[in-house]
């Protein structure tokens, strides 16, 4: 038992502890807040009248604020775990990150502004407020991704200072623009599904369309994507010099740059093919079950398919978290962009104490919202309704 826990309070193996619940954030994010920014999306599409309007509103207006915990405790793992990605990449995208912001600002205000003045433009405006809040957060983080898989232009100097040299309009590339493609199809998918299970009548029917629609081109852009991976896009491959516990310094490093080098750690393990044929499997298999009416199996197979395209990323890459494309050595990796040992030692404690909390008390507030949300609600609410 003493030789277990010694080897689980390593360095070594912390950070890649570290790095593992950076992944469970951000799948627990695109579970539970995706489907929120699917729904926004969604909004100006599905929607014919003002009361089917407030119904996909009120749809994810109970737990929307609740599910941003994820992104929240994903910001601050991310400062607290690995402090030089968050310096480095909140300069670097730092005009990427603020449309972000500013898009999720507008969610919290539509949600409460819209429906407080009948006047049909002013409920319009706030529906395209929430439409914008909706797809610009999505389409910017896919953005992101595909930058990363490419290599980020930043360098360090010898005090280990970082300096960002590109631009935004350069993140706008064909190839970040097509992950972008493939994270607005994946939640579109999950909100619509979403949809499909907690509305009725002709807005179910539109719901179950979308759902289909969405999970399809999933399926198509993420193997897009992953035609791009293999063969176009150079990749990441450390050649020497990086101790998995030695000191968070990216310059001791050697790496190099080929292409279809995202691939290397399919070819050393190569069970890890199941990630993204689990990926296209879970969204053909949410068009199919939303085709024969099956909402709720579809979530979860949509939930599998947002889960497994995250992870294939995240296996391609690592160690990578933060590829320098200025030079490659500069690289910031799991190995050499943590913080302390004693700080990533206190905050295991505190996940392995809170996040079960947060697991069960979002497992019970889902229990008690469940069934659907019906135009004949929204008719006949007395203003406790969005």
């Amino acid at each position: 038992m003493h030789e277990l826990l010694q080897f689980l309070m390593s360095y070594e193996t912390l950070r890649a502890v570290w790095w593992l619940f950076l992944g469970v954030l951000l799948v627990g994010f695109a579970i539970s807040g995706g489907f929120d920014l699917g729904v926004g999306m969604l909004l100006p599409v599905l929607a014919r009248a003002d009361e089917e309007r407030r119904v996909l509103i009120n749809v994810v207006g109970p737990t929307w604020d609740g599910n941003q915990v994820w992104l929240i405790l994903g910001a601050g793992a991310v400062f607290a775990a690995f402090p030089p990605i968050y310096a480095t990449a909140f300069s670097g995208f730092f005009v990427a990150l603020l449309l972000v912001l500013f898009a999720l600002i507008l969610r919290p205000v539509g949600f409460e502004y819209r429906s407080k003045i009948a006047d049909p433009r002013w409920r319009s405006t706030w529906d395209w407020c929430l439409f914008i809040a909706g797809f610009v957060p999505t389409l910017v983080i896919g953005v992101a991704f595909g930058n990363l898989l490419q290599g980020v232009p930043f360098r360090f100097d010898a005090d280990l200072r970082s300096f960002y040299e590109g631009n935004f309009f350069q993140l706008l590339n064909p190839f970040a623009l097509l992950v972008g493609a493939v994270c607005v199809s994946m939640l579109a998918m999950h909100g619509a599904i979403y949809l499909q299970l907690k509305t009725e009548g002709s807005l179910q029917a539109r719901a179950r369309f979308a759902a289909i629609v969405a999970a399809l081109a999933l399926a198509a852009t993420f193997t897009l994507a992953g035609v791009f991976v293999a063969g176009m896009i150079e990749g990441f491959i450390v050649t020497g010099g990086l101790a998995h516990d030695g000191p968070s310094n990216p310059l001791l490093k050697t790496v190099t740059r080929s292409p279809g080098a995202w691939l290397a750690n399919f070819g050393a393990l190569p069970a890890l093919w199941l990630l993204p044929v689990l990926g296209i499997a879970g969204a053909l298999a949410t068009a199919l079950l939303a085709a024969r009416h099956r909402p709720g199996l579809g979530f979860i197979t949509s939930a599998v398919a947002l889960t497994m395209v995250i992870f294939t990323v995240g296996a391609a890459m690592f160690p990578f978290l933060m590829p320098s494309s200025l030079n490659p050595n500069h690289s910031l990796t799991v190995w050499d962009a943590s913080s302390s040992l004693l700080t990533l030692r206190w905050m295991f404690w505190m996940v392995i104490l809170f996040l079960p909390l947060i697991l069960v008390y979002t497992g019970w507030v889902y229990s008690k919202l469940r069934g659907t949300v019906t135009v004949e609600q929204i008719k006949t609410s007395q203003g406790h309704l969005y």
